[in-house]
């Protein structure tokens, strides 16, 4: 049976062979309708991908005005993806432990705070890529 509307799509079992046989650029680009959503709701609720977002704007403009290379900009906007992933990863991870222990467990936290140190680590190898590549800039500006 090939399902004729959105419900019946929707019905299918997920891991169906004709499911995923199927190509529908119209149900492709409602999925990322979710994804927008789920991206909108992240930024309204969680302060730090805001400051990440933020600190990638402040940044990239920066680097327009010190001019750097096209390869340059490809390594900090990965780097900026990695980060604002691992922030959306962590998001992910508390709501879900949230509601799936609303009460307090020593080993939700740590769990927790795994992910927080996976942020950590992301933002760091960021911020030492950003830190190489601005000072051969600033330093070439300076002399």
């Amino acid at each position: 049976m090939t399902p004729r509307s959105d419900a019946e799509f929707e019905a299918e079992r997920i891991g169906s062979p004709s499911r995923a046989r199927r190509v529908d650029l119209r149900r492709t680009l409602y999925s990322f309708r979710h994804a927008g959503r789920g991206l909108a709701w992240a930024l309204s609720s969680q302060a730090n991908l805001r400051v990440h977002f933020v600190a990638a704007a402040v940044v990239l403009i920066a680097a327009l005005v010190l001019r750097f290379s096209a390869i340059e900009f490809v390594g900090l906007i990965l780097c900026f993806t990695v980060v604002v992933a691992a922030e959306l990863f962590n998001t992910t991870l508390e709501v879900l432990i949230d509601y799936a222990w609303p009460e307090h467990h020593p080993m939700i936290g740590r769990a927790k705070d795994v992910a927080a140190a996976a942020v950590l680590m992301a933002a760091a190898g960021a911020a030492i890529v950003g830190v190489l590549l601005f000072a051969r800039h600033i330093f070439f500006h300076l002399s």
